[in-house]
């Protein structure tokens, strides 16, 4: 077996050494020869379909459920916010319920919790 070693060097850098890649990429060539397929390679594109997340709600309706009630809108929105549903559609709707009755219980709320503070304040005030 005869091992000799070559020096390439091109016309282009014949007063400069060549560099790493020149030489990687030389070597590749003795040793593997030239390509078989003159034809461009390929590639290969996957589209992968992201989910569409539908908002559920369920912290706020929790929070509705356990502090502000009124009418029973925080504990329906929460039986809605937890429904689990196969269509995309179908859950988009669930939400958009659960959204609604929650907005509703937290005025509501917001509003008794203003007025049984507001209303005894008054009373005291007319008889005190």
């Amino acid at each position: 077996m005869n091992h000799t070693v070559q020096t390439f060097f091109s016309p282009v850098n014949s007063g400069q050494p060549p560099n790493y890649e020149m030489l990687k990429e030389e070597h590749e060539v003795a040793v593997l020869g030239a390509p078989h397929n003159p034809a461009p390679p390929t590639s290969t594109v996957i589209h992968i379909r992201s989910e569409t997340s539908v908002p559920d709600h369920v912290v706020w309706s929790l929070f509705n459920t356990l502090f502000m009630n009124p009418c029973c809108l925080g504990f329906i929105a929460f039986a809605y916010s937890v429904k689990m549903v196969g269509d995309v559609t179908g859950a988009q709707a669930y939400a958009s319920t659960a959204k609604c009755l929650n907005i509703w219980a937290l005025i509501l709320g917001i509003l008794m919790t203003i007025l049984l503070i507001v209303i005894p304040v008054l009373i005291f005030q007319a008889y005190g």
